[in-house]
């Protein structure tokens, strides 16, 4: 909330993410806490589509425009919106994750809009200090509307409707997929894959579909927020492997396995957090994983500047130290090393300075 307040003082505001990840209701918030309600329209309404196409915008401070992207001209609109106003107005643009995808084409409004993303709820968020309510997040997911129900059950029916709705309403309406049937059974499919390097190959060979079409399959839904693409860690000093990508989902309820699901979450949190730096700071930060010809690896490894800021390994209980945490721990000591675990209760620190705790220890000092 601070940062919109913030950078809506010099320019627009472009507020993505997921679809239900509450960016509406946080708007509105905003408009709500300022005393300016009138100023929020959604192209979806009627009324207030007939205000933005006649220019009949309301005498508020504030602009909010959801949805906005499906008027063809909206790029234009708001450009022309932001050099008559901006030393009147402050404009903020929400939308579904088609908002995302359509900035990129064209510069018509490059330099005129801070682009933030909202995430899923987490640890920090929502001030979680105890393994039973870190439990119920890994269990009911961290969009709101699940998460606040309360119930295993309305999340799992949550989630299937949610991935529904994602298919058909958003990626369907502006992709043209020649095999819907096929890319629907990668949707099912990619959740039992979660945590291992995702072969292309070997999908191609489930899917009967080629090379060049699952890959931009699984291009569209990283575009559309339905996966998370982590690529390989990889430095002179060590022999990383530097081809293939891990993946997540933003929904980690999708992943029935316990222990994967919880490294999902944590890649979630890591995520927000890498994203949090990019879109405040401008720092160049990206969340990657380790993998060695050897076999050893390293869940996640976060880089600035394509160097290694933090390592962290995810078990599900109180384990020996990884192997592959103790080989980067050895090879960049200067790097926070984390082992975090969903049910452990050790917390303590190596000689190496590895440090072993539950993970919601970890997760509370981030976003």
């Amino acid at each position: 909330m601070n940062q919109i307040q913030t950078d809506l003082t010099s320019k627009m505001v472009f507020l993505g993410g997921p679809r239900q990840v509450g960016k509406t209701t946080l708007a509105k918030s905003l408009l709500k806490d300022k005393g300016h309600l009138l100023g929020y329209l959604n192209w979806d309404v009627s009324s207030d589509r007939e205000k933005i196409l006649k220019k009949e915008l309301p005498p508020s401070s504030y602009w909010i425009f959801d949805e906005l992207h499906k008027f063809k001209l909206w790029r234009n609109y708001l450009k022309g919106l932001f050099d008559e106003f901006k030393e009147e107005k402050q404009i903020l643009v929400t939308g579904s994750a088609r908002l995302d995808y359509y900035r990129y084409s064209g510069d018509s409004l490059q330099g005129r809009y801070h682009y933030l993303r909202l995430h899923p709820l987490s640890v920090s968020e929502l001030k979680l200090d105890r393994q039973k309510h870190f439990m119920d997040l890994l269990t009911l997911g961290g969009f709101p509307e699940p998460f606040l129900k309360g119930s295993a059950v309305q999340s799992k029916r949550w989630s299937r409707e949610y991935r529904n709705r994602l298919f058909r309403d958003d990626i369907t309406q502006v992709e043209q997929i020649q095999d819907v049937g096929s890319m629907e059974l990668l949707m099912i499919r990619l959740p039992e894959l979660v945590g291992s390097p995702l072969s292309i190959n070997s999908l191609r060979e489930d899917l009967q579909t080629s090379h060049k079409t699952l890959s931009r399959w699984i291009q569209i839904l990283d575009r559309f927020y339905a996966i998370i693409l982590v690529p390989p860690f990889g430095a002179p000093k060590i022999k990383a492997v530097k081809k293939e990508q891990k993946h997540y989902h933003w929904d980690w309820t999708l992943v029935q396995d316990e222990s994967l699901r919880f490294e999902n979450l944590v890649a979630c949190h890591l995520l927000k957090w890498v994203h949090y730096l990019e879109d405040t700071q401008g720092r160049d930060v990206e969340l990657r994983y380790f993998r060695d010809i050897d076999g050893r690896e390293v869940d996640f490894v976060v880089t600035e500047d394509r160097k290694p800021i933090l390592f962290v390994e995810c078990k599900w209980n109180d384990s020996e130290i990884s192997k592959g945490l103790k080989y980067l721990n050895a090879r960049f000591p200067l790097v926070p090393a984390w082992q975090i675990s969903a049910i452990g209760k050790k917390d303590f620190v190596t000689f190496g300075k590895i440090r072993v705790c539950p993970a919601f220890v970890f997760l509370k000092d981030f976003v």
